[in-house]
């Protein structure tokens, strides 16, 4: 069992015609998790912004970027009102924080942020056309200590990265449009000042490079290819500009990347996209960042798209990328919506860290307490985001049982939620996931497989890694 969605409710007791429920560790669900699945199971914010709530208030962030900083993970992403840190990547601790001050009228908060590190130093600025956002500085984030790096940035810039160099020189990027390219300018590392004008860096070539086409099929219809999302990563002595479109809509979303001998180019498309999940249940790997964990393996979180309360209903997943042998940039997507193996040590990418779990109730047969308009059982199993299965309420009772068909081996067992009639915008801290995962050989005997009837903390895509029963 893999992929299935439910209603975010107070309590809601969910039942599984599991059998047989054997892993390669010892007594269930007690050991450190070993594996991750997509989406990443963040308490996700939903999102502030009143006119893109009009088709239902909905969870959304997108626009991520993970840096390590003194052995530790952190996850900034758009509109989230603070970030998450983890040891492990899995794990994910929120810290509230609102980076807007009072004088600024605007609903982003932190929108796709950039996050870097200087010397001893994490700093964070969030997107803007104005001068008067400041940059963040913190040399202790995981307790939240903050101060003004500067007080304005003159310059601002949308969907904003920076980068150090191994010269300790400092560069921004920015730029987010379907008619402006990609722009670049070398920062004074202590004031933040710019150093000379931006410098145009890169275009999208759609007529060229195919997987840019603006659509759903890449039909460029009605509106011309969107390019943002700039990060930069070096490797033996090559820039590596990438960037996210189309459009954050789409399943194509993805994450291209240029080449180039600086920081500042010139740089020179690679043909296809590096960081690309047009199928399968999380669809769309666009507008990410590149970042390296505690064994230096290179790793790709990226944004994946929902988009039916509204086009920027989108979640975050993170997948194993890295360079080839020719040096040339890659992510690793195949099976990247089931269980991968986190990270322990320094390990080649190119060989594959895919469980080989697979979809157990894939269209398989599914009966509920009940039914709440066309949001019908089977959507559960549908291996689509876009569609999910509620029951009429949210009270204690409702339930849904899959019929595996047979005897079979679980290892894991993920559930999604989806957003139904949520009542407010925002991030919320006050909101918790409450089910029982049972299963049964038969139907009519069951026995207890996970007991969340108590649980306090917001799992929206809950995932469970099972140790042999008992």
């Amino acid at each position: 069992m893999h992929e299935s969605q439910f209603v975010d409710d107070d309590e809601e007791y969910i039942y599984f015609n599991v059998v047989n429920a054997y892993c390669k560790h010892g007594h269930i669900c007690s050991k450190k998790q070993l594996t991750y699945c997509n989406p990443i199971n963040l308490d996700y914010g939903y999102t502030p912004i009143p006119n893109f709530a009009e088709q239902g208030k909905h969870r959304a962030t997108a626009d991520p970027v993970i840096v390590t900083y003194k052995g530790d993970y952190y996850l900034f992403s758009t509109n989230q009102w603070g970030y998450w840190w983890s040891s492990d990547m899995y794990n994910w601790k929120f810290v509230s924080k609102n980076f807007l001050r009072p004088e600024h009228k605007v609903y982003d908060d932190l929108c796709a942020p950039s996050v870097w590190v200087q010397g001893d130093t994490m700093l964070v600025f969030g997107s803007t056309y104005s001068k008067n956002f400041p940059i963040w500085m913190s040399t202790d984030p995981k307790n939240n200590e903050w101060k003004e790096a500067v007080h304005e940035f003159e310059i601002g810039g949308w969907d904003p990265a920076h980068f150090v160099d191994d010269d300790g020189k400092l560069y921004m990027y920015n730029g987010s449009s379907n008619s402006y390219p990609l722009y670049g300018i070398e920062l004074n590392r202590k004031t933040f000042d710019p150093i000379g004008t931006r410098k145009e860096l890169l275009l999208l070539n759609p007529e060229r490079y195919g997987w840019q086409r603006f659509g759903e099929y890449l039909d460029n219809t009605f509106l011309d290819p969107f390019m943002e999302g700039a990060w930069v990563t070096k490797h033996n002595s090559k820039y590596y500009l990438q960037y996210g479109a189309p459009g954050t809509e789409f399943s194509g979303y993805a994450d291209g990347v240029a080449v180039g001998p600086t920081p500042l180019g010139p740089f020179e498309h690679q043909s296809n996209p590096f960081s690309w999940k047009p199928g399968g249940f999380a669809r769309g790997a666009g507008h990410g960042a590149t970042y390296q964990d505690k064994w230096k393996n290179y790793w790709h979180v990226s944004t994946i798209a929902i988009s039916v309360k509204n086009n920027f209903e989108r979640r975050l997943g993170i997948w194993p990328a890295g360079f080839d042998n020719d040096d040339v940039m890659y992510m690793d997507a195949a099976f990247g919506d089931y269980p991968h193996y986190l990270p322990t040590e320094a390990q080649y990418h190119l060989k594959s860290g895919f469980t080989g779990w697979m979809l157990l109730n894939y269209n398989k047969p599914v009966a509920v307490s009940s039914t709440l308009g066309s949001y019908y059982a089977n959507n559960a199993v549908d291996e689509s985001i876009k569609t999910y299965w509620s029951a009429k309420t949210g009270n204690k009772g409702e339930w849904i049982q899959t019929d595996l068909g047979g005897v079979s081996t679980v290892n894991a067992v993920q559930i999604n939620y989806a957003d139904q009639d949520a009542e407010f915008l925002g991030k919320r801290q006050d909101i918790y996931h409450q089910y029982k995962l049972w299963y049964s050989t038969d139907g009519v005997k069951w026995k207890i497989l996970k007991d969340k009837g108590t649980n306090k903390t917001d799992v929206p895509h809950d995932y469970i890694e099972l140790e042999q029963l008992g």
